[in-house]
C-alpha cells in the first residue's frame, strides 16, 4: 500500500513534461503545455467521482501536496464530500475574519434611524472611533477579549470616565451585534472588562448654573445687540437647549408659539418629537430685534455660514470670566419655578421638553400644556426681564 502511494519522487515532479503523473490514491499532478502544473486528488463520494484541487506546484511542493491530500481522504472516509467541506471551512474562516472596525460601521449602520439625526453628528460612533478602533479596529472581532479591551481603555478609565463608559458600551453593542451575525464572539467581554478596570474615580459633577435670582442681572447685561446676545437672550427666556435657538428659523414660528421640529430635539425616550414652544412678549421681542441679522431663513447665524456653533455661547460667558455655561439656565429656570411658583411638576418638567410619566401614562395623556406653560414662561420673562433696584450684580463685561 505504502509503494501505492508514493509513487512520485521530488525530482521526477520537477522534471516532469506535460501530462498527468500519479502520486497514488487518487492524487494526481496535472503539467500544462505552458509549463504550469497543479495538484489534483480524485476521491469518490457516495458513488459520486470528484476532483479537488490542491493547489499549484511549485507553490506547493510534492510533501505538501501529499499532507493535504491525507486529510481530504480522511474527510472523505467520514462520507463527506471534501470540496463542499472545504468551502464551509472558507465561509467560517470568513465569519471569524470580519475585523471589529468592520462590525462597528455595521452596527452603527444599523442603528442610525433610533438616533438623533440618522447620527450624523457623530457621537455615537465617536468614542469608538477615537478610543476603540485605533487599537483593536485591525483585529477579528471573535478575537477580542476583556484583556485587550481592558488594556485600550485602561488610559482614559479615570481620566475621561463619561467618554470611557460611553466607549465600552458602544462597544459591548458591537459585540452583539457581531453575535446576531452569527460571529463567534464573547458577548459578555465587556462586563468582564468593566471587572479588570474597576469602579471609576472620576465623579460627575454638573453643568454650572447662574442662580436663578443672578439670571435678572446677567440677562439685562446682555445690551449689545449683537447675533451670540439675542440668542442667549432667547435661550434663557425659553429655558430650550442650545440647539433649537441656534437653527430657529422664522418659517417655525406661527404667531406666539414656535415649533421645534423633531430632529432639534433631544430625542426622549429615543424617540424625538416636535416640540411646541410658547413665546413670552419679551421672547417675541427679542425675535424681532434678531430679525435683520437673519439669512437664509435662520435667525442666528454665523459670520461666514450656517448658524452659530454650539459653543459661541458658552466662549461668550467664557470671555466674561463666568464659570456658569448656557445649559446651565435651564437649571436656573428649574430652581425659578420651584422655589416661587407651585406650578404642578408635569407643567414644569414639559418646560424643559422633559418626558414625564411611564409609557403608558404618556399614552392616556395628549396634551403638551401649551397655555400653562404660557403663563409660566411669561411670569418667567416678567422676572428676569424687569430687573429690581438692589438685584443689580456685576458681570464681567
Amino acid at each position: 500500500m505504502a509503494r501505492a502511494l508514493n509513487k512520485l519522487t521530488a525530482s521526477q515532479v520537477k522534471a516532469a513534461q506535460p501530462g498527468k503523473y500519479s502520486d497514488g490514491g487518487g492524487l494526481w499532478l496535472y503539467v500544462r503545455p505552458d509549463g504550469g502544473a497543479q495538484w489534483v486528488l480524485r476521491v469518490t463520494v457516495h458513488g459520486r467521482r470528484r476532483e479537488m484541487g490542491l493547489g499549484a506546484y511549485p507553490d506547493r511542493s510534492l510533501a505538501q501536496a501529499r499532507d493535504a491530500a491525507n486529510m481530504w481522504r480522511d474527510v472523505t472516509r467520514e462520507g463527506k464530500d471534501p470540496i463542499k467541506e472545504r468551502e464551509r471551512q472558507r465561509r467560517d474562516a470568513e465569519r471569524q475574519m470580519h475585523l471589529l472596525k468592520d462590525v462597528a460601521i455595521d452596527a452603527f449602520e444599523s442603528r442610525k434611524a433610533d438616533l438623533k439625526g440618522d447620527g450624523k453628528a457623530g457621537r455615537w460612533f465617536s468614542p469608538l472611533e477615537l478610543h476603540v478602533l485605533p487599537k483593536l479596529g485591525g483585529i477579528p472581532v471573535s478575537q477580542i477579549d476583556q484583556r485587550d479591551i481592558r488594556d485600550t481603555l485602561a488610559p482614559i478609565w479615570h481620566d475621561k470616565a463619561a467618554t470611557a463608559r460611553k466607549a465600552i458600551n458602544r462597544l459591548g453593542v458591537c459585540m452583539k451585534h457581531a453575535a446576531a451575525l452569527g460571529l463567534d464572539v464573547d458577548v459578555q467581554a465587556t462586563t468582564k472588562a468593566q471587572a479588570l478596570l474597576g469602579r471609576q474615580r472620576h465623579t460627575v459633577t454638573n453643568i454650572p448654573a447662574v442662580h436663578w435670582q443672578d439670571v435678572p442681572a446677567f440677562y439685562q447685561s446682555l445690551s449689545e445687540g449683537t447675533v451670540t446676545e439675542l440668542a442667549l437672550r432667547l435661550l434663557i427666556l425659553t429655558a430650550l437647549r442650545s440647539k433649537p435657538i441656534r437653527f430657529l428659523r422664522l418659517d417655525q414660528i406661527d404667531g406666539n408659539t414656535w415649533t421645534v421640529p423633531a430632529e432639534n430635539m433631544k430625542a426622549r425616550q429615543g424617540v424625538a418629537t416636535d416640540f411646541r414652544v410658547p413665546l413670552s412678549k419679551e421672547a417675541l421681542s427679542v425675535i424681532e430685534q434678531a430679525k435683520p441679522f437673519a439669512r437664509d431663513g435662520y435667525l442666528f447665524p454665523s459670520i461666514r455660514k450656517g448658524v452659530i456653533s454650539d459653543a459661541t455661547m458658552a466662549r461668550y460667558m467664557e470671555r466674561r470670566g463666568m464659570a456658569e455655561r448656557p445649559h446651565g439656565f435651564r437649571s436656573s429656570f428649574r430652581d425659578w419655578v420651584a422655589e416661587t411658583t407651585n406650578t404642578p411638576f408635569d407643567v414644569s418638567e414639559t418646560c424643559l421638553a422633559h418626558t414625564v410619566g411611564g409609557k403608558v401614562e404618556r399614552a392616556y395623556r395628549r396634551t403638551d400644556f401649551l397655555e400653562q406653560r404660557r403663563a409660566l414662561m411669561e411670569r418667567w420673562a416678567a422676572c428676569i426681564a424687569e430687573l429690581k433696584v438692589g438685584k443689580v450684580l456685576s458681570f464681567n463685561g
